[in-house]
């Protein structure tokens, strides 16, 4: 059965792929976005577009649509740090002024892009969703907010929620991929260099506990992470709040992915080693049980020289 949803941020790089995701499928989609971090060529055709902010949802907010599919968050951890208040008022004021328009309007179901961030240093290895939160960062702290704020609004209101907390977000869909600014995330960096965009990469610490001393992350293909979106539309009941991690359950290192980019580009790619940063945690990897069990989703691109290949085809494209 179609419906129609509402996906705030959907001209950034995850809710672009999500919103391809829900047309595909044939349902009627809707992308509210402000444009301070998306492209609205990023919207994808057969898309209405609205150039908004969440924090005046309540002017196109009606009882028409079936759930909301929210993405529209700043994620910069430094700039976090460095600037806190604008984290704290759009991640989370934003996201209040939105769940008070879902409110009104009678939007009863909400699918929420959450993140790793909020768990911190991790305790445990893989990560599970009742292991501590503990985030490091505003940002990280203020994902975490909202996910006790929808726990709250889905206890007292009725509201199905599900928080996905993603772990590192990689590859392209298409013509829908990363191209942030600044960018921080390792593979599109590291496909910066093979490009000549940049004249090397640097690698923060080569000490780790890690088979071969450099931090390893879990890296999830953006076209499996659009798939559990669509499935978490199914999963809660009324007044449920459901937290899912998603992630492959398996890590690789920072020079396992350099080396898989030289591989996939059949370029060099030169290193430069620099001092830790604060705050990395050597190991981050999910275990997604949850998500298998109560989704009922598994992740089918966890090749990691496919979701390079993916993103190089993207950052080609984008060149």
């Amino acid at each position: 059965m179609s419906g129609k949803y509402l996906v705030t941020g959907g001209a950034g790089y995850v809710g672009s792929v999500v919103a391809a995701h829900l047309l595909e499928a044939g349902h009627q989609v809707t992308v509210l976005d402000n444009l301070a971090t998306g492209f609205r060529e990023g919207v994808p055709a057969g898309a209405e577009f609205i150039e908004g902010d969440i924090k005046d949802a309540a002017k196109w907010l009606d009882r028409s649509y079936d759930a909301v599919l929210h993405f529209a968050a700043f994620s910069q951890v430094g700039e976090s740090v460095v600037k806190p208040e604008k984290y704290w008022d759009n991640n989370v004021g934003g996201t209040m002024a939105l769940l008070a328009a879902m409110r009104a309007a009678g939007v009863k179901q909400l699918v929420f892009s959450s993140t790793a961030a909020t768990y911190g240093e991790p305790v445990n290895t893989p990560i599970t969703e009742s292991d501590p939160t503990a985030p490091t960062s505003p940002y990280g702290a203020s994902k975490l907010a909202v996910d006790h704020m929808i726990t709250g609004e889905c206890t007292a209101h009725g509201l199905r929620a599900v928080s996905l907390r993603y772990f590192n977000v990689a590859g392209a869909y298409g013509s829908y991929g990363e191209r942030h600014d600044p960018e921080s995330h390792l593979i599109p960096l590291v496909l910066q260099v093979a490009q000549g965009r940049r004249e090397a990469i640097s690698v923060f610490g080569e000490d780790y506990p890690t088979p071969d001393g450099t931090c390893v992350r879990d890296y999830i293909h953006v076209a499996d992470l659009a798939e559990a979106h669509l499935l978490a539309l199914k999963a809660p009941a009324d007044g449920e709040h459901l937290i899912c991690n998603l992630g492959n359950g398996e890590g690789f290192s920072v020079r396992q992915v350099i080396e898989t980019v030289r591989q996939v580009t059949g370029h060099p790619i030169p290193e430069v080693v620099a001092p830790r940063r604060g705050g990395d945690p050597a190991v981050l990897v999910a275990s997604a049980a949850t998500a298998h069990d109560r989704l009922g989703w598994r992740p089918s691109r966890a090749d990691l020289a496919g979701i390079v290949a993916d993103a190089w085809a993207f950052a080609q494209r984008d060149q």
